[in-house]
């Protein structure tokens, strides 16, 4: 019980001190629990990000993101039926209370079934010119700029690893073989790595024609000059609950507008708002897509993510955002590989 306590919140509680406790607990859960530890309801990472989709902010109440009715077992229950009503329900972990509804232990799937590794294959795409980061892109691709000493791709790599994912394909075009000499096929690092290997650019879609067999799983697609903290298991369970095609990370986009914006209705104004900001949710450049998406694809033609995002919406197929409260940033500009590198330390190893 004492190591569960690290999970418990109280309901006087913000949303801020949920995301510590699922991030402290091997659970990956926070659960609300009154003075005498009698279970109220449990908060994880996707009932979180449900609710800044919405606009609530970390700051408010942990109840506005709450599921107030988890899904329980008995104490009397046996593993069997856990591990069943685990899988049934696509969720890692159950919270086991006793007659009087006091939480006494929390099981999960991962506890009951070896879950280190997932052959989920990740794509990364490393093909880019890199024209931004010129000149130091002339004589190497932009995802292979060192970070404190370990380019871009190789600490993407690390993070998936970490994660226990070990199957990777790179695209690769300009620079490609710079890419290919570095990391071979990834025997060094303990991963499989392959190249789809283009001969004319083809977007950040079109390379995934070259994959030689449909994936048997989701699949995460990643630009390959992006670095993140983002928890990639988290990502493939929203994207299982929510039952999608493709789940599209986004982040909060904030424009601060220095002047008083006029509402106006033709020559009458309706109203000033004074330096108001303007929030947008923007792609982040990671992606998940089911097997059956990559038939959308031509062949060895270019063709972007937005435009294929744009094709399953028209289809009328199930698409979903995930949206990004973990540290994110797109080394594109000389500016944010510079902020990418003095963040290092405090970011990425933390």
């Amino acid at each position: 019980m004492k190591d569960l306590q690290t999970n418990f919140v109280t309901p006087d509680k913000d949303i801020a001190a949920a995301i510590e406790a699922i991030e402290q607990s091997k659970a990956k859960i926070a659960i609300i629990v009154d003075d005498n530890h009698k279970l109220l309801g449990t908060v994880t990472d996707g009932d979180i990000r449900r609710g800044l989709l919405k606009g609530i902010k970390l700051t408010d109440p942990v109840g506005t993101v709450m599921n107030a009715t988890p899904r329980t077992a008995h104490i009397g229950d046996d593993r069997r039926k856990l591990t069943d009503l685990m899988r049934r329900n696509v969720c890692r972990h159950i919270p086991i209370i006793d007659d009087d509804g006091i939480i006494v232990r929390m099981e999960t799937l991962q506890d009951m079934i070896d879950y280190e590794h997932h052959d989920n294959q990740i794509i990364l795409m490393a093909g880019g010119l890199g024209t931004r980061l010129r000149p130091l892109t002339e004589t190497v691709p932009k995802p292979m700029l060192p970070i404190e000493g370990q380019p871009i791709l190789e600490r993407i790599m690390k993070r998936f690893k970490d994660q226990g994912f070990g199957t990777f394909f790179v695209s690769v075009n300009y620079l490609g073989h710079v890419i290919e000499d570095y990391f071979g096929d990834g025997d060094k690092w303990d991963v499989n790595i392959k190249y789809l290997r283009e001969d004319k650019p083809l977007g950040t879609a079109g390379a995934l024609c070259h994959l030689p067999e449909r994936p048997k799983k989701a699949i995460i697609i990643m630009n390959g000059d992006i670095l993140t903290k983002v928890d990639f298991r988290q990502l493939l369970d929203f994207h299982a609950e929510h039952k999608a095609q493709a789940t599209l990370c986004v982040r909060d986009y904030v424009i601060d507008v220095p002047f008083g914006v006029i509402d106006n209705d033709g020559h009458r104004i309706r109203s000033i708002r004074e330096k108001p900001q303007e929030r947008f949710l923007v792609n982040a450049g990671i992606y998940v897509l089911e097997p059956d998406v990559l038939d959308l694809i031509p062949e060895n033609e270019f063709f972007d993510m937005p435009t294929l995002i744009d094709d399953l919406v028209n289809r009328g197929q199930h698409v979903c955002l995930f949206p990004l409260r973990e540290y994110w940033i797109d080394v594109g500009r000389h500016d944010e590989l510079d902020k990418a590198t003095s963040e290092f330390g405090a970011e990425f190893e933390s």
